[in-house]
């Protein structure tokens, strides 16, 4: 499942079947549905990704960190520290 839209034609910010979360040009696998949660951005949020080699993290000068597919480098979003579910987690 991949696809980030922010005008209102993201389809699966509210998708919460369970499955695996891929990388929509090479397949690998990003994040589980066991760790999406409900959040007010417009796109689907994760508190952790699938593998630790899921992604590859670029800090940016402004302050969120860049997140590429870690296999392909495909971009994926930002990583926001400390906006997850619960207190210390992150969500990307």
């Amino acid at each position: 499942m991949s696809y980030c839209s922010f005008s209102n034609g993201e389809e699966y910010k509210n998708h919460f079947q369970p499955g695996i979360y891929v990388c929509s040009d090479c397949g690998h696998e990003l994040f589980s549905s066991t760790s999406k949660f409900e959040h007010s951005s417009p796109w689907p949020a994760f508190s952790k990704t699938i593998h630790e080699d899921s992604v590859s993290k670029h800090p940016e000068a402004w302050g969120p960190i860049k997140v590429c597919c870690g296999k392909c480098g495909n971009g994926l979003g930002h990583e926001f520290l400390y906006d997850g579910p619960k207190d210390g987690l992150s969500r990307f």
